[in-house]
């Protein structure tokens, strides 16, 4: 036809792609990239988003209990580490299907770390939530650097650390750290 006709439509767009710099290098039209980016929102990867992994996975537990009869309680303590401390390069996706997964599998009460099928070498890098832990491992890691910004020397690494010499060999005591030139 040729006649204008009125209708209300909302396009919706989703991209993992870096618009911004597809027009820089010419592989995106600006002037549609304008029209359709009225309204922009950002997610951030679920590795960059802190705790929400295990929300997620929590939500997609309940979803998959549902769909398939099961009454899994939760994750194992293994499992909530694996899950905190994957990348999740699939994003949701990845965690959704792993999630699935695991529910098809698990025989026990609690999904284990062996149900999601997930590549768990990183879970050493996931930091323990006691703060006794937290704290002495900064603590550990301060001496260290210090000691080496101060070149190994005692006095300036306890200056450099606020303390006094007494309280920082009783720190190595405690951390089992021997400096080079003690």
């Amino acid at each position: 036809g040729r006649k204008e006709i009125q209708i209300d439509a909302r396009i919706i767009c989703a991209t993992h792609q870096n618009l911004a710099e597809h027009i820089k290098e010419g592989r995106f039209r600006e002037d549609l990239f304008y029209r359709i980016s009225e309204i922009t929102i950002n997610i951030p990867a679920v590795r960059e988003r802190e705790g929400d992994a295990l929300l997620i996975a929590k939500a997609f537990l309940t979803r998959f209990n549902q769909e398939y009869g099961k009454n899994l309680r939760g994750f194992s303590p293994e499992a909530i580490q694996a899950i905190e401390s994957y990348d999740w390069p699939g994003n949701v996706r990845e965690l959704e299907s792993k999630i699935k997964r695991a529910v098809i599998m698990t025989d026990g009460l609690l999904v284990e770390s062996d149900d999601l099928d997930i590549d768990d070498t990183d879970s050493t890098d996931t930091p323990p939530l006691n703060l006794k832990q937290i704290r002495e491992e900064a603590e550990r890691k301060a001496i260290l650097r210090a000691l080496q910004h101060a070149n190994q020397s005692i006095s300036d690494t306890a200056k450099l650390l606020g303390i006094t010499r007494p309280t920082l060999y009783s720190m190595f005591e405690k951390y089992d750290i021997h400096p080079k030139n003690q």
